[in-house]
């Protein structure tokens, strides 16, 4: 790994951020911001006027402290009980002050806290109401890192940055105020120091924006990689890649890490800066200051007041370029955020559009066309018409587009020529809700959620009864493994169901579609996880349970399909030879060459 981030990789890394595009309006993400943390009105409200209250508490020391100066006179003479009451106000003020800061932290707190719950719920929302395609086309890495790492950069903003800035705000302008009534002559010295500060913080903005965006970028696709590596981590061992993996881990780790470092140590240089600028305009006071005092237009307590002021004044602006690094970082990540809650969500159903109603499984595709890319179908002229009850195989070489198929009868994609009917209806005449509603799909990928195994029987039909779900465990042959389970079916499963064996997931899964009162079915791969006794069992009791409903079997062992009503053979998205097993085999075509192949 690079020990030297600032080397020529630093160096590329900051071009190569740059050269991304800069946010399409900061401004708006801003205010988007604000608009979330105003649905707190009153709250928000409440935190303008603790921090405009307790700043000003906190103002009034200087001018205090200056009276109180002021009341030794010049011939030694000091007036006490001036001194004193001045004193005594002073610690009211500021510890009134401290009070109400407190109280200001916390508040915010309890704010950013609503805003962080309603940007993840949007999120999530919007999650699930996303297309498909989003999913195939973002790594799951790099949504997570959104609706965990950006969300939580923003709440640490929102908690700290927030603060910061209202009493940065209130301070700057309080303390002008109390300046201007001292010596406003005095003042000019900030109209030479305060320009040279902006124009250095806007410089470094330029820089430090497109960096957090590289950071945030990064840090995704690592947490990509990583996801991706632990999920197939027995496979990873399996071909000894372990090494092979730390290495690409290191690559991608040393890219995130200069990505970290670039965006801190750019952001980090605007404080320093900032800070030289704000002491030369102390020197500047001090020196302007004293003139004025020996030509008798000022005393030494005025003196003394307008340079606290000078340092509360210029302190918050360097406060706020120490925490300007922080903001950009919090921008970007809110943008990120907003950019996933504003992605458009599936296309809703056509007004006219009704629910399917009562199901009869007659399913017909009238030379249907589809590709992922323009240009590139992977379905190509398709048709094919299924009668209600009857259990169709699609085979074929891998690629062939047996599993876009099923995305098209699920309606995840939209066939770009030709139609898809149910029943009659084409699909979007129907809503997408009962059509989805109206398969039960086993995939050859289970996924099962941290519940215990009854739980995940019953999901999607949360009416079942206890004997309705014991009933299809039997069925699927997975009732005699879950009662060895510690706990039977109140087992909880971990982890999509690491605690139990991939075979005895994918019965679980198969017993779960039993239990839908739908009329068709979809399975893809459904018993590759299961050995040959089992998978012979099965295929006789879900062909008891499935009598009357029309089944769509993707298989790539051809043993499982023989006695398919039909059988499409699909090859480079064409149908190239359909009908009955014997009848294929007699052919002695595409499909008999692959059987031949399997068995032979």
């Amino acid at each position: 790994m690079n020990k030297n981030p600032q080397g020529p990789n630093s160096d590329k890394a900051i071009r190569d951020a740059q050269n991304q595009r800069k946010p399409k309006n900061a401004k708006s993400t801003i205010l988007r911001l604000l608009r979330t943390m105003m649905q707190d009105r009153a709250l928000f409200a409440l935190a303008i006027a603790l921090s405009i209250t307790g700043n000003l508490l906190g103002l009034l020391g200087p001018r205090l402290a200056g009276e109180a100066i002021d009341a030794i006179g010049a011939d030694g003479v000091i007036l006490w009980d001036t001194v004193i009451a001045k004193c005594a106000l002073m610690l009211v003020s500021y510890a009134a002050s401290a009070a109400l800061s407190y109280a200001l932290t916390m508040l915010m707190i309890h704010i950013s806290r609503g805003v962080v719950y309603r940007m993840r719920g949007q999120a999530f929302d919007n999650l699930m109401r996303l297309p498909v395609s989003y999913y195939d086309t973002h790594p799951s890495g790099d949504i997570i890192s959104r609706i965990s790492y950006d969300i939580d950069t923003v709440n640490a903003s929102l908690s700290n940055d927030i603060v910061q800035i209202l009493s940065t705000l209130v301070t700057v302008f309080g303390s002008l105020g109390f300046m201007i009534s001292i010596s406003p002559r005095l003042l000019l010295v900030f109209c030479v120091t305060v320009p040279l500060s902006l124009y250095a913080a806007r410089r470094r903005a330029t820089v430090t924006k497109p960096l957090f965006r590289a950071r945030s970028r990064k840090l995704g696709e690592l947490n990509g990689f990583v996801e991706e590596q632990l999920s197939g981590l027995t496979t990873l061992r399996a071909y000894c890649r372990e090494d092979a993996a730390v290495e690409k881990f290191d690559a991608i780790n040393e890219e995130a890490v200069v990505a970290y470092y670039n965006s801190e140590y750019q952001g980090s240089v605007v404080g320093p800066l900032v800070n030289f600028i704000n002491n030369l305009s102390l020197a500047l006071v001090s020196v302007f200051g004293a003139l004025l005092f020996c030509a008798g237009q000022m005393s030494i307590g005025a003196i003394s007041s307008f340079v606290l002021y000078s340092r509360r004044f210029s302190g918050p602006i360097n406060e706020a370029a120490n925490v300007f690094g922080e903001m950009q970082s919090a921008l970007a990540a809110a943008e990120r955020v907003f950019a996933m809650i504003d992605e458009p969500a599936e296309p809703a159903d056509a007004e006219a559009a009704q629910p399917i109603g009562d199901v009869q499984g007659h399913v017909q595709l009238d030379h249907v066309t589809f590709g992922y890319e323009e240009g590139k179908p992977i379905l190509k002229d398709f048709t094919a018409d299924v009668r209600p009850g009857r259990m169709i195989a699609v085979v074929g070489p891998t690629g062939a587009g047996k599993t876009t198929l099923i995305s098209l009868l699920m309606r995840f994609y939209e066939a770009q020529e030709g139609s898809i009917r149910v029943d009659g209806k084409p699909l979007d005449a129907v809503t997408r809700d009962s059509l989805r509603a109206a398969y039960a799909m086993v995939l050859q990928d289970t996924w099962l959620f941290h519940g215990t195994v009854y739980e995940n029987l019953r999901y999607g039909s949360e009416h079942a009864t206890r004997e309705q779900v014991i009933a299809a465990a039997k069925a699927a042959h997975a009732d005699s493994f879950i009662r060895r389970l510690p706990q039977g079916y109140d087992t909880v499963l971990t982890d999509d169901g690491a605690n139990i064996s991939k075979g005895q997931k994918q019965l679980l899964t198969i017993a779960r579609a039993m239990l839908l009162e739908s009329r068709m079915v979809i399975l893809d791969e459904a018993t590759s996880n299961v050995d040959t006794r089992v998978e012979k069992l099965i295929q006789k009791a879900m062909r008891e349970l499935m009598a009357g409903k029309t089944c769509f079997v993707i298989a790539h062992r051809l043993s499982t399909i023989e006695s398919a009503d039909e059988i499409l053979v699909i090859d480079h998205g064409e149908i190239v030879e359909r009908g009955t097993h014997a009848s294929l085999m007699q052919q002695k075509g595409f499909y008999y060459g692959m059987y031949r192949a399997q068995f032979e």
